[in-house]
């Protein structure tokens, strides 16, 4: 599939490393299941912390879509 000429395209691959506000948790996470031999009962406080920050984030980005949907919307718009 090519583009047209003159449309607007953002590659979503590479804005993918700014923003990782969960990582963190899922290493700590991963830090304990390799401790534990993966015995996820150890690792119950890792577990909710990391499952706690999910549900936050999937809260927030829900209702936007992708970036190109809402520039190829505003660009129809304009002509």
């Amino acid at each position: 599939m090519g583009r047209k000429a003159g449309q607007l395209y953002i590659n979503p691959k590479k804005f993918g490393s700014m923003a990782k506000p969960c990582m963190t948790n899922m290493i700590s996470l991963l830090n304990c299941l390799s401790m534990n031999q993966m015995k996820d009962s150890n690792c119950v406080k890792e577990k909710e912390l990391l499952s706690a920050c999910l549900d936050a984030q999937n809260s927030k980005n829900n209702s936007w879509g992708s970036i190109n949907y809402h520039l190829q919307r505003l660009s129809k718009g304009r002509k």
